[in-house]
């Protein structure tokens, strides 16, 4: 994932911003408490195919 591209996009729920997990391919809303996935090296940025997080997840 390009640094530059995850300083432009934000959460489409949320407009706040996401962390990239390299390890899981996701991009990381913590306020909208999903997982984006990233395939092929693009970010699917869609509610519907967004994973929730759980409170592990976010370390709460």
């Amino acid at each position: 994932m390009d640094t530059r591209l995850l300083e432009l996009i934000v959460c489409p729920v949320t407009k706040g911003p996401l962390e990239y997990d390299r390890e899981k391919q996701e991009l990381i809303s913590r306020s909208a408490r999903l997982a984006y996935p990233v395939r092929d090296g693009i970010p699917v940025l869609l509610e519907n195919e967004a994973r929730p997080l759980t409170d592990t997840e976010l370390d709460l």
